[in-house]
């Protein structure tokens, strides 16, 4: 019948025993009469119809209902029976007292038994009840009583058995529960119904300590057998329990815990280490690899540490036909005390074990020896170790001295009361080393640390006179300083010196008397580091963009050495093409100083000639060729410009150049590193040899991480390293001490095949073009002249302009691909402009090739305004390639602040239009304009045609026909020669 859930009702739980699963719970509601007492309506309960019964149920009402759905029948079937048997073939065949599955039984018998010990735990004042065989629900009223009940085991030895049999403690007395239909509800743990009351008990004893003796006396255990029986069912019982023994003695022992960490090397960890060890547990297996197993001393018996410890331990001592057991109480608490206090030193113990490589556990163990014997946890090796390790106090203290060109390095290596070598020392750690044996045959492990804090020091430092001594080069100051700053060395370093790491300490000095012009700040500034590094006997890199004087910096370091009274000239290197300027440029700031171009297929191989000059200019190529006639002789400075041609460390003209001898040296550079950071190792090597290690060192402690690993903290200290000898301006920093605009001449150098074909064009021309004049005048030759002068620029800028079958290269061409990829690398944009499409034709051909992304402009462009836009938009555009009459006007540019002019314009004016294309309302960079000029063409007679028609050509000329127009028979033969 069904239940009123608007009439008085209550909820009640029902014990029943099923024919497989054993004794599982159903929950009913049953109406209540007038008197409050049960009727007979009666109806199941579960999560379904729960909520009809709300009024009348609590919270742990929902839960017990929610537990007991879990362990019905069908829920049982659900999750057990993969195959959807019928219910009765399911328990017949899972069952089956001679064919069952046993494995089965097992699985669903531990999720009962979780179930329902979390449903006794709830049952606390509901009404329970025994289900009677007829389906009674209220069968049989159970009592659950609150105060646990506390067991005891007997244990009576004689003569030929051992008699074992417990008896229940409840509120102080007996509980009589044997041959008393007593129910053992649950075994995990156990629940226990005996004459309508359930108890439950202290230290969640098992049932199946109890099962035996629900129908029997006790047990008895054959004398044969009772040694086997003590050790492994007694023991554990002495240790769980609370045993009352006659025949055999149970001392009880109550001390301080002593925490002890064992180190143990060895494949595998010895369960011998530590008493009770539990047999069933697996070591780790190790290699270089140490264990530190946390343990603890209770008077002469040693546990070790469990993160479920038991309350006891025991262990048994047979003397004779005697047994005696000792029940060690353990302190969980302090237990687990001194498991956090190791924890809170570092040292990551899991469930009282760590494993760590040897560097890293005798290096925390030093530094942490004295906390260890202040918390009072003593370390101690495993005395089965083959080796025994030093387990106390190291120290490494080092001391650094500046001296002139070197540090002078100092240190005091400690193992206990052992004073090492440094030297030795230093072999281990460059060796990767790891143990070292002292003098009393303990083996010292160097900590982790020490390998990871002074690997470098100790990979830069170099054998002093004094053979246990060391030094390091002055070049190392920023290593030096970073180990001052980490208090892992003390140092005496000038501050000077110091003022190195940071710029804008270098004190300055006097700009050369005789230097003819002016350094902006920003030059005067790298001009005093130049000098700074001078005084130090350091090399550099100056590094700056493309277009802030690096040039003029490096001649106002020149002049100054001049006028200190130096002797030894200087040597600087360069690439062909750039001989031509850097001579202009020597004769513009320092006319003072005596050049020797050492160039030329007739030059006079003779060093002697070298002794008369204050500076040697020359070509890579010519020092690949005469470097064992250089090699000899001793320079002042050797200065290489684009330094980049030796960033291939196993060049031929780089292991020429590193043979030069000097005193100092110097690199010029915009580009450090093109491809590899191996770019950067071969030249900072070059002017500070040992500053970066060898090459197998930097390859394998800098540029695989840095390039494999993309390891942030390796390029940082790259970085830390080199920061003092490179100086890198670019144009935002120094925007201040720029004016708006900056122009450049770039003189270029023809090839040898260019030149061939410019001289037989000039020669043809100027017969042809000087008989024009002779037969017509000069008025009526303007034609003729414009077609020889053209063809002369084209050849100028590329042999292909004129002939497509042309398989050579050109100066020009090399030189502008070069600043066009050192700009795009400093992230710049550029416009690029050319009169002539066939020119900017190559520069596309050329662009392409590379898959470099550019904008283009020309008469014939369609969508000229898309065009702009990408290039002012689009961050990855680096350069607008421009026709002089698509855009030498109307445009606005203002994204790019390099423009590269390719060729001269007869008229500057047209020149100065396409720079302003850039250099205009809205730009807030400086422009930098470089204008490309062969040299000995047609193109620099021009420049010198422009310069004494000026005034013509601002006042007059608009055009190129008018430019031709303006000359005379003379401009013309000065343009031929």
């Amino acid at each position: 019948m069904k239940v009123s859930p608007n009439e008085r009702f209550k909820i009640t739980y029902s014990i029943l025993n099923h024919e497989y699963l054993g004794y599982i719970f159903e929950s009913f509601v049953v109406q209540l009469d007038a008197q409050g007492d049960f009727s007979y309506q009666i109806q199941n309960i579960s999560s379904k119809n729960i909520n009809e019964f709300k009024s009348g149920l609590d919270q742990r009402d929902y839960e017990l209902v929610k537990l007991i759905d879990d362990i019905q029948q069908d829920v049982i079937l659900k999750k057990f029976n993969p195959k959807k048997l019928s219910t009765v073939d399911f328990f017949l065949k899972i069952y089956d007292p001679q064919k069952g599955d046993k494995l089965v039984q097992e699985a669903i018998a531990s999720y009962l038994q979780k179930s329902k010990a979390e449903i006794l735990s709830r049952l606390e004042d509901k009404a329970l009840f025994i289900m009677g065989s007829d389906g009674n629900p209220l069968w049989k009223r159970v009592i659950w009583e609150k105060e646990q009940a506390k067991i005891r085991f007997h244990f009576v030895r004689n003569e030929d058995n051992t008699h074992y049999f417990p008896t229940i403690l409840h509120n102080h007395q007996k509980l009589d529960f044997q041959y008393k239909n007593a129910i053992l509800i649950c075994e995990e743990p156990a629940w226990l119904a005996v004459d309508g009351h359930l108890y439950h008990f202290e230290g969640n004893l098992e049932g199946k300590k109890i099962k035996p003796f629900l129908a029997k006396k006790f047990i008895a255990v054959p004398s044969a057998m009772e040694e086997e029986y003590y050790k492994k069912f007694v023991t554990p019982l002495i240790a769980s329990y609370d045993v009352v023994a006659r025949g055999f003695e149970i001392r009880h022992i109550s001390s301080a815990p002593v925490p002890i960490l064992t180190i143990t090397d060895m494949a595998k960890a010895p369960k011998a280490l530590v008493l009770f060890d539990d047999p069933t547990e697996d070591s780790e297996e190790v290699n270089n690899e140490v264990v530190l197993d946390l343990s603890f001393q209770y008077g002469n018996f040693q546990f070790r540490f469990d993160s479920f410890p038991h309350h006891s331990n025991v262990h048994l001592e047979k003397k004779g036909n005697d047994y005696l057991f000792y029940k060690v109480k353990r302190d969980a608490v302090a237990e687990k005390k001194s498991l956090n206090q190791l924890r809170d030193l570092g040292l990551g113990i899991k469930t009282g074990r760590a494993v760590l490589s040897k560097t890293e556990a005798f290096g925390w163990l030093q530094s942490y020896v004295k906390q260890l014997s202040d918390v009072g946890i003593t370390v101690r090796q495993n005395t089965s170790d083959p080796k025994r390790y030093f387990l106390g106090y190291s120290s490494l203290d080092i001391s650094i001295q500046e001296e002139r060109d070197w540090f002078d390095i100092h240190a005091r290596v400690l193992f206990g009361e052992f004073e090492i070598p440094f030297i030795q020392l230093r072999n281990y750690i460059l060796n990767q080393k790891k143990e070292f044996t002292l003098p009393n045959g303990e083996i010292a492990v160097i900590p982790e640390w020490w390998f990871t804090k002074y690997s470098e020091l100790f990979s830069f430092t170099e054998h002093g006179h004094d053979g246990d001594k060391l030094r390091l080069r002055i070049q190392h100051i920023a290593l030096v300083q970073e180990l001052k700053d980490e208090n892992l060395a003390t140092a005496m370093i000038s501050r000077k010196l110091e003022g190195l790491r940071n710029f804008d300490q270098i004190e300055p000095k006097p700009t050369p008397e005789n230097f003819k012009g002016t350094l902006r700040p920003y030059q005067k500034a790298g001009y005093d580091w130049l000098r700074f590094l001078n005084q130090y006997r350091l090399g550099g890199c100056l590094a700056d963009d493309m277009g802030l004087g690096k040039t003029v910096q490096t001649l106002a370091l020149l002049q100054s050495q001049k006028e200190a009274a130096i002797k030894e000239p200087s040597i600087l290197i360069m690439p062909t093409s750039l001989l031509y300027n850097w001579s202009l440029e020597a004769g513009k700031f320092t006319p003072e100083l005596r050049i020797l171009q050492y160039t030329g297929t007739y030059r006079e191989k003779d060093t002697a000639l070298f002794d008369n000059y204050d500076l040697i200019i020359t070509s890579y190529g010519i020092i690949r060729l005469d470097i064992d006639l250089l090699h000899t002789y001793r320079f002042n400075y050797v200065i290489l410009d684009e330094s980049q041609a030796i960033k291939n460390p196993s060049s031929i003209i780089t292991k020429a150049i590193r043979k030069l001898n000097s005193a100092h040296r110097l690199i010029l550079t915009g580009t450090p590193i093109e491809n590899s950071t191996l770019d950067l190792w071969s030249q900072m090597s070059f002017v500070n040899p040992g500053l970066l290690g060898s090459q197998t060192f930097f390859r394998d402690e800098f540029q695989i991480p840095i390039e494999k690993k993309n390891d942030e903290e390796k390029s940082k200290r790259l970085y830390n390293l080199i920061k003092p000898f490179i100086l890198r301006r670019n144009k935002s920093q120094v925007a201040t001490d720029l004016p708006e605009k900056v122009e450049n001449v770039q003189y270029c150098e023809m090839s040898e095949e260019q030149e061939k074909a410019y001289e037989e064009a000039k020669a043809y021309y100027r017969n042809v073009i000087l008989q024009s004049i002779d037969n017509d005048g000069m008025s009526r030759s303007h034609m003729i002249v414009l077609q020889g002068l053209t063809k002369l620029r084209q050849l100028a800028n590329h042999p292909r302009m004129v002939d497509t079958e042309y398989g050579n290269g050109s100066g020009k061409f090399e030189d502008i691909c070069h600043k066009i990829e050192t700009v795009i690398s400093e992230n710049h944009k550029i416009l690029i402009f050319s009169q002539y499409i066939k020119h900017l034709d190559l520069f596309r051909e050329y662009l392409d090739q590379r898959q470099t992304v550019y904008a283009y402009l020309d008469g014939s462009t369609k969508d000229r305004q898309e065009q702009v836009e990408n290039f002012q938009n689009n961050t990855d555009i680096k350069l607008f390639l421009i026709s002089l009459k698509a855009g030498g006007l109307g445009l606005n540019l203002t994204a790019a602040d390099y423009v590269f002019i390719l060729d001269p314009w007869w008229n500057p004016a047209i020149e100065a239009q396409a720079v302003d294309r850039a250099h205009r309302i809205g730009q807030d960079r400086t422009v930098f304009t470089y204008k490309f000029i062969t040299k000995n063409t047609v193109e620099e007679k021009i420049l010198a045609l422009q310069k004494s028609k000026k005034q013509l050509a601002d006042d007059l000329i608009s055009s190129e026909d008018g430019f031709i127009k303006s000359l005379s028979k003379d401009d013309v033969l000065q343009l031929l020669t």
